[in-house]
């Protein structure tokens, strides 16, 4: 294997594809464009308690660019695999082997299915590690991987890997069943990296819990049971496991707390959410997997915003954030199915400003609502009294979201209000205020803006 191809350089891949580079000058990186820009100008920065060093390998962000690989080492995150084996086929070779070093468990498969050849040789890492900023990587403990052939033997492939990863001064273990391995991670991983972002806090904190040991237990037998289902059997006391290999490393956040804190998506859909997934098809129940799943995609969701989230904001105690099913979902009293019946000329089905001001709790002294169009050209302050008596928000129309060219995404009409009409098109905002806000309207003459 004489030409080696790293894709990604963040906490896994950045320490080990360093370490590797740091020895062999045939050593090439696959980067995203902000990360190739920050390896190509400093390097690539290692900084450890053993000691700090710099490589500059040679980098890309077009695989084509770099040296046709014997080897790819794919240490990108689990939820970015199917783009980068997009990316890096065109430069595949009948010969060329993938290892995995993903957390999770079916990502050999997938490649598996994709490329249908004996392509991919499996490997787990094990490292605690942070992306500083890009080209720079920060490792804290560990850092030695395991690797083997997904059917057992101890190919030629593996040793030419594993002495790759030797000759570099780092360790690597060839192991006899590597799926074994990777679920046995998977146990750890599916306990306490939704747990960390549940606490908001280190693995410690967990572990100091009587309560919570109990909890580990059960979502470690969810994961083995699933596991057995699938004829990787795990041992009987996979849970004080866990529990055991937890004691060196109770001063760590995870990658998922990590990833949540940075405003990264996380890997849940792959490791607990998996687990859900399989658990339905096997007939094997899950509850707090599905329960871990569910919570930490709501805890670690990023605030909405875009054409298609109607925002509600200001003088407010917590703003509140809508897309058209919350608000086809609020009560039918707020609901006007035909607009049409109160403004003719215009179509839609839309939803009254009383039932959207019924939901914030506004701030003492908030007396005016301000609709806001999203290129911030046209706005119209309305009293709260005016807007709860004659605002309606059209949000839909012939059962599809409301069109562009027809005022959408959601547009403010005032049947009623007579010559203080408000008509604001292309809304994504209303702000609470104390006193007017905002208003493009023509005082005098009260027509329509926009």
């Amino acid at each position: 294997m004489q030409q080696v191809m790293m894709v990604g350089a963040g906490s896994v891949g950045g320490f080990f594809g360093a370490h590797l580079a740091r020895k062999n000058p045939n050593v090439s990186f696959l980067l995203r464009p902000r990360t190739l820009k920050a390896v190509r100008e400093y390097g690539l920065m290692i900084r450890s308690a053993s000691g700090h060093f710099t490589v500059r390998p040679m980098a890309a962000s077009d695989p084509k660019d770099l040296p046709t690989p014997d080897l790819i080492i794919l240490s990108v995150k689990a939820y970015d695999v199917d783009e980068v084996l997009t990316q890096i086929e065109p430069v595949m070779t009948d010969r060329t082997v993938l290892l995995t070093l993903q957390n999770g468990v079916d990502t050999e498969d997938r490649i598996l299915a994709r490329f249908h050849r004996d392509c991919v040789v499996g490997g787990v890492a094990f490292i605690y590690s942070k992306i500083v900023e890009p080209g720079v990587i920060e490792h804290y403990k560990s850092g030695s991987v395991a690797v083997g052939e997904l059917m057992g033997h101890k190919s030629p492939r593996v040793l030419q890997i594993a002495d790759l990863f030797t000759r570099a001064g780092l360790s690597c273990q060839v192991v006899g069943d590597i799926r074994r391995s990777k679920w046995e991670k998977m146990c750890w991983n599916c306990v306490f990296n939704p747990l960390t972002v549940l606490i908001n806090d280190r693995v410690a904190k967990a572990l100091d819990h009587p309560e919570m040991l109990r909890v580990i237990h059960q979502i470690v037998g969810e994961v083995a049971a699933v596991a057995a289902g699938m004829k990787v059997p795990l041992e009987a006391d996979m849970a004080d496991k866990v529990l055991r290999w937890s004691q060196e490393i109770r001063d760590i956040h995870t990658s998922m707390y990590d990833d949540w804190k940075a405003g990264r998506p996380t890997e849940i859909d792959y490791l607990n959410g998996y687990i859900v997934k399989q658990g339905q098809e096997l007939g094997i129940p899950t509850p707090l997997n599905e329960a871990l799943t569910a919570v930490v995609k709501v805890i670690t969701e990023r605030e909405r915003s875009g054409p298609g989230i109607l925002r509600i904001d200001g003088a407010v105690i917590q703003p509140i954030a809508l897309d058209r099913g919350a608000l086809a979902k609020l009560p039918d009293e707020h609901q006007v199915p035909d607009v049409g019946a109160l403004l003719p000329g215009v179509r839609g089905r839309g939803i009254r400003v009383k039932g959207l001001l019924e939901m914030p709790a506004l701030e003492i002294g908030a007396d005016h609502a301000t609709f806001h169009s999203q290129d911030g050209q046209f706005a119209a302050s309305l009293t709260v009294k005016q807007a709860v008596e004659h605002g309606i928000v059209i949000y839909q129309l012939d059962g599809e979201p409301l069109p562009e060219q027809k005022g959408g995404p959601f547009r403010l009409v005032t049947p009623g209000l007579g010559d203080l009409c408000a008509n604001v098109k292309g809304v994504t905002r209303i702000e609470l205020t104390k006193g007017p806000g905002k208003d493009t309207r023509p005082s005098q003459q009260g027509k329509m803006q926009s």
